[in-house]
């Protein structure tokens, strides 16, 4: 029975998109494969979407997870900087089902995190079909399935699935914004994202303007400061500025231990007072607080406070310089708002990522066209109509993903408990396009 349903619904899409083609297009001789999955497709191969194949392969599920990269993290692994280090401790930045090495340190290192995370993907056999970009997934009313269109080396592929994960997560895209004037500054300096960035030592005795005061722009203007460069650092909007501990433990460990018993506000309150005490008065350093308090500001906006990890004491030494914002810039020149213009050899933008579900998912009722991210707040954004689910976009990072991607696999398990259709990966048929096959 399933060998017949699988021959039926591959032999109609191939026919139905044969026509189509022939059809609107006139015939064409490069080779499309129909792939019918009776198990979810996973759309990325992060943490995130590691995190729910493995949740589903634990309860004999087997998925299609489909990268554009060549591996699977390929944020960590192709486009995060050397010194890199996980900002919360690791019990904190688990996957389900596997805790890290006892001999890990309390913030692994990039590398130690991309070991555990290879070493995750062989312990479930998750095998990513690397090289596959998602053009676009849409419901077909008409099937009851997700009709997903990806491209590689080989061609188009069509995955016809009735479970849909979008695992791209909240730094799909790198966030590049335009200045005036930066194809001026671009001819005679280097002006590049923190995904290009690898390390302080390209830039030894250089003047460097690192623009955003998140945590990645923190840490990579210590890290400039380590190699010999001169870091200024941008600052438009007030930050909170936490340290990375506090009384003997981890600053979040602490703030997750005090809202068990204590409202958010008063959390914030003592944050704040203990951070004052350990780190003093940041405005003076010309980093305004925000109005909300860190963790209240946290889940209003998803706005991460800087966790402290040596930046701030640099700033104080006058070792980093930090700087308004930027009005336009010239040759080997910046201009900020204040009035004041400084030479600069390259610039680093540490402006972020961004969601790029809206560029491939056709649908309106769970994602936001305008920021990507599921329009359902946390905890309730992680599942929609027609069996399509979300995961990495809970701006609770990997602690959040993780929560979803168990959420996922109990809700696929007992939907597909409904179901006649078998929980194995079926294999690809291949249509070509030519007279014969019509």
């Amino acid at each position: 029975m399933d060998f017949c349903w699988k021959r039926e619904m591959e032999g109609k899409l191939a026919h139905d998109y044969l026509s189509s083609t022939k059809r609107h297009h006139g015939m064409m001789t490069s080779p499309r494969r129909v792939c019918v999955v009776t198990g979810p497709v996973i759309v990325g191969a992060g943490p995130s979407g590691l995190a729910t194949a493995a949740c589903l392969k634990e309860r004999n599920i087997t998925s299609v997870i489909l990268e554009r990269s060549n591996c699977i993290a390929s944020l960590w692994q192709l486009k995060t900087y050397d010194r890199l280090h996980l900002h919360l401790p690791k019990h904190f930045c688990e996957l389900p089902l596997v805790p890290f090495p006892d001999n890990f340190p309390t913030y692994p290192t990039k590398q130690q995190f991309i070991e555990y995370l290879e070493d995750y993907a062989r312990r479930f056999d998750i095998r990513p079909e690397f090289g596959q970009t998602v053009e676009s997934a849409e419901f077909d009313e008409n099937l009851g399935m997700w009709r997903v269109t990806s491209v590689g080396e080989e061609g188009t592929t069509e995955y016809v699935c009735r479970w849909l994960v979008a695992a791209t997560g909240e730094n799909a895209e790198p966030v590049v914004p335009r200045f005036e004037g930066m194809e001026k500054f671009e001819a005679t300096g280097v002006v590049k994202h923190t995904s290009q960035y690898k390390t302080g030592g390209d830039f030894a005795g250089k003047k460097v303007l690192v623009v955003g005061c998140g945590n990645s722009g923190m840490e990579v203007c210590l890290d400039l400061c380590n190699f010999g460069a001169e870091p200024s650092l941008v600052v438009r909007d007030a930050v909170h500025v936490l340290p990375r501990e506090m009384l003997g433990t981890s600053t979040f460990g602490l703030s997750m231990l005090l809202l068990k018993w204590l409202p958010i506000q008063l959390v914030d309150s003592f944050l704040l007072v203990v951070s004052r005490f350990i780190l003093g008065d940041t405005t003076l350093l010309g980093l305004n607080r925000p109005r909300l308090g860190p963790l209240e500001l946290k889940n209003l906006t998803g706005k991460t406070p800087v966790l402290d990890v040596g930046t701030l004491a640099k700033i104080k030494t006058g070792d980093i310089k930090v700087c308004s914002g930027i009005r336009r810039l010239k040759r080997h020149e910046v201009e900020f708002d204040n009035g004041r213009t400084e030479r600069f050899d390259a610039i680093i933008l540490a402006t972020g990522y961004k969601s790029n579900v809206p560029s491939w998912l056709k649908e309106n009722k769970m994602f936001s066209k305008k920021d990507g991210f599921p329009m359902q707040e946390f905890p309730e954004g992680w599942r929609g109509e027609c069996g399509l689910y979300a995961v990495g976009f809970t701006k609770r990072g990997i602690f959040g993903a993780s929560m979803d991607a168990k959420r996922i696999g109990q809700d696929i398990y007992e939907s597909s408990r409904k179901s006649d259709q078998p929980h194995r990966h079926i294999q690809v048929f291949m249509a070509r396009k030519s007279d014969s096959s019509l």
